[in-house]
């Protein structure tokens, strides 16, 4: 009995390799098939000149080589309501198919947990196809505004500017009303561009987020010239480089605080990730998830993000950013309620 059962599964798995051998191929012909003389539209939500853009516009000169059938990857910004429009333009009006991706805003997830208004997507049915880092974000006062540490922002009003609608904004409420600081929150600026110029001229004393890879990788001279004062970053951890500045968890004291900061906070695990429309078929997103795997892995790209002020690169796979993904929007209920009245008005 045994011996029949052994040459019967030995037939099986000989069959199953057979089949396989002519299968597969014929799906990966499938994929290179469909891309091949196409254009894939990579949306970005935030203005130009700014570290979501460079790195889409990077992946869009470098990804293409690793998709079956070397489709044409074309930027897009789609910058307004502080990332939502894109995301919702992916979830509603997008083409299904895999010629449509996007680089999300790393705080979608957090912004649909509490229930921002104008969400049409959910962030946990998007197609993850990787992440390029995990960096903090980082609140920061401009070298001439006097302030060189948290502390004093509990003493002094300091005026930092931030888009409307995004991460900045939230941050300064938040620790205004958890930690006891002064900060002033100016927005209506359309990108973190138009913030720098803003400090530059003096109309404001620093800006309220901005990624520490960001800032390394688009005003690398500041970060040399120390131009720039992080204050506090907003991470689970302290990264490496910002080893004696506070995470927004450490300035707090409760647990429930602490919480509600790790869920601000985890965000920055996908801080710069792509994702492609929620019915993307699978053999598609796979194409397109190992094409990421490999452009981050490549010499020519790695190359030219290392030209590009040294740009940080510490990959993720979609599976894990998907993973990542459905833990914050998944976010526990009394949780998401003390989020929702700490933050308050920003929600209306």
């Amino acid at each position: 009995m045994i011996a029949r059962r052994t040459i019967g599964s030995a037939i099986a798995v000989a069959a199953l390799v057979a089949n396989a051998g002519f299968a597969l191929p014929a799906r990966a012909d499938a994929v290179a098939d469909f891309y091949r003389g196409k254009q894939i539209s990579l949306i970005i939500g935030t203005s130009s000149g700014n570290d979501y853009d460079f790195r889409a516009r990077l992946l869009a000169r470098h990804m293409g080589r690793f998709i079956p059938g070397e489709p044409a990857i074309v930027p897009r910004n789609m910058p307004g309501a502080g990332g939502i429009n894109a995301a919702n333009w992916l979830a509603n009006v997008a083409p299904q198919d895999g010629t449509a991706i996007h680089l999300i805003m790393a705080n979608m997830m957090n912004k649909q947990a509490v229930g921002v208004p104008g969400i049409k997507f959910d962030a946990r049915k998007f197609s993850w196809i990787g992440n390029t880092t995990s960096t903090p974000n980082v609140t920061s006062a401009w070298h001439t505004s006097g302030v060189t540490s948290i502390e004093q922002v509990k003493q002094r009003e300091l005026i930092i500017g931030a888009p409307a609608g995004t991460a900045g904004e939230v941050y300064g409420a938040v620790m205004n009303a958890l930690v006891g600081t002064k900060f002033k929150v100016v927005t209506g600026y359309p990108g973190g561009n138009e913030v720098n110029l803003a400090m530059e001229r003096g109309e404001i004393q620093g800006r309220a987020s901005n990624s520490w890879a960001s800032w390394k990788s688009t005003r690398p001279d500041w970060v040399r010239e120390k131009k720039l004062i992080v204050l506090v970053q907003i991470a689970l951890k302290r990264d490496p480089e910002l080893k004696d500045i506070p995470t927004l968890i450490d300035l707090v004291n409760n647990d429930r605080d602490k919480k509600f900061m790790e869920f601000l906070s985890a965000e920055t695990t996908v801080a710069r990730a792509l994702v492609a429309a929620p019915d993307t078929p699978a053999d598609r997103l796979n194409a397109l998830r190992r094409a990421f795997d490999k452009t981050v892995r490549d010499p020519q790209f790695l190359a030219e993000a290392d030209k590009m002020g040294g740009m940080d690169i510490q990959p993720m796979t979609g599976e894990e950013a998907q993973t990542i993904a459905h833990g914050i929007v998944n976010t526990p209920p009394e949780i998401v309620e003390h989020a929702r009245k700490v933050l308050g008005n920003l929600l209306r």
